[in-house]
């Protein structure tokens, strides 16, 4: 998703478009392959526009995580990670533990599970699927 279709958007879900808003989505998308935290976004909307304040953005991650742009990714000690929602389409990801890098993988293997959930008298609302590993590159590095 790019910066203008995120702009519109939230114009028309009743948002203002401030220059703190513009500068934090678009710290988003200039990193949209990788996972990112709230600290390094931060940091990258500052660089963009100096009085962007960390208050800010975390408002504006939940706005964007309301309206489903962003996807929200808890690591194993609680500490989230965003990253622009990449698609409409049903997906899961594979994500790097080192640099945070993340591919989209078009498989969906929920569809196994459906008779399974139906036999236990659960409903299915929704699911993620994060795969993690390590990167061809950061595994290279840590081999040399």
């Amino acid at each position: 998703m790019n910066l203008d279709n995120l702009l519109d958007k939230l114009k028309m879900n009743g948002y203002k478009i401030t220059v703190q808003r513009k500068a934090i989505l678009r710290a988003l998308a200039e990193n949209h392959n990788n996972l990112i935290t709230v600290e390094n976004l931060f940091e990258k909307s500052k660089e963009i526009y100096p009085k962007t304040n960390m208050s800010t953005v975390y408002r504006n991650l939940e706005i964007l995580e309301k309206l489903k742009l962003v996807y929200k990714v808890l690591t194993e000690n609680g500490m989230a990670l965003y990253k622009l929602v990449c698609s409409d389409k049903h997906h899961h990801h594979i994500i790097c533990k080192k640099c945070g890098k993340t591919e989209v993988i078009d498989f969906c293997p929920i569809d196994n599970l459906k008779q399974i959930i139906k036999n236990k008298k659960f409903i299915l609302t929704d699911h993620k699927l994060e795969l993690y590993g390590y990167c061809l590159d950061c595994k290279n590095s840590e081999d040399s």
